[in-house]
């Protein structure tokens, strides 16, 4: 399923509500990123991360750290 047709603040909202989300990490901004792992968090909904080696492991450290164990990384 594509999320292409929603705004990051739909994603946050979607996350926050405890929803699980698989996203492309290359395609979304790391700020961004980090504001969706932070969102996750709350109700510990999964994020997956595709294509997560595109980033480097300093972007990876902030989106796990953000995400407080809900982020998983697909490479």
């Amino acid at each position: 399923m594509s999320f292409n047709r929603f705004s990051v603040p739909d994603l946050i909202q979607i996350a926050a509500a405890g929803g699980g989300l698989t996203l492309n990490a290359k395609t979304i901004s790391l700020n961004d990123l980090v504001r969706i792992a932070a969102a996750a968090s709350t109700l510990r909904a999964t994020l997956k991360l595709t294509s997560a080696g595109e980033r480097s492991v300093s972007d990876l450290v902030k989106i796990a750290a953000a995400g407080k164990g809900c982020v998983v990384f697909e490479y």
